[in-house]
């Protein structure tokens, strides 16, 4: 999953030249390993002939085939609704979302918390990109290249900090992917 953020990857997720694959979207796999491979990760196993496999967590591929589920769009509330009935406790009873210390945009902390009703900028965790639909978002960069494009636009004046990463209540995120909805 963190191979998104590679500077030779990500600027081609951006321009629709690669995206995930459908059949991965768990992130969870199991590989089988030689039975001399010592087992020290946390998830594996051995089956009833002796095989070794280890469960390895955040796995995904790239593609550049184009796909249908790369096409659906995400079913998405109202931000007053995500607010009200969200299953998340980050956002539910809120009366508004987080908006960065650093960036003119809004913390969205979940892909299924997008609000549906939203004109402007929003950071998302890089694991929308399993949701992604390049006819309903546009990429326009992440918080680690924010000196490209209209990014810098992005920047509130006041911050005097580093620019490495969102930050909300000076609180330093993990990459956040900066999305708008496409305008139509």
């Amino acid at each position: 999953m963190n191979a998104i953020t590679y500077k030779e990857v990500f600027p081609k997720i951006k321009e629709n030249k690669l995206w995930l694959g459908p059949s991965i979207t768990s992130g969870d796999r199991e590989f089988q390993v030689p039975d001399s491979y010592p087992i020290t990760a946390a998830g594996w196993r051995v089956d009833d002939k002796g095989r070794k496999f280890l469960r390895i967590k955040g796995v995904r591929w790239f593609t550049n085939l184009d796909h249908g589920r790369r096409h659906q769009p995400l079913n998405l509330m109202t931000m007053k609704e995500i607010l009200k009935y969200s299953k998340h406790k980050e956002l539910k009873g809120k009366k508004a979302y987080n908006k960065y210390d650093n960036y003119n945009a809004i913390e969205v902390p979940f892909t299924d918390s997008i609000p549906s009703d939203y004109k402007g900028v929003m950071g998302v965790p890089i694991s929308f990109l399993d949701k992604y639909n390049p006819d309903q978002f546009e990429i326009l960069g992440s918080d680690y290249n924010i000196k490209e494009g209209l990014l810098p636009k992005l920047v509130n004046p006041k911050w005097t900090g580093k620019l490495d990463r969102g930050y909300v209540n000076k609180k330093r995120l993990y990459t956040r992917i900066l999305i708008r909805h496409k305008r139509k």
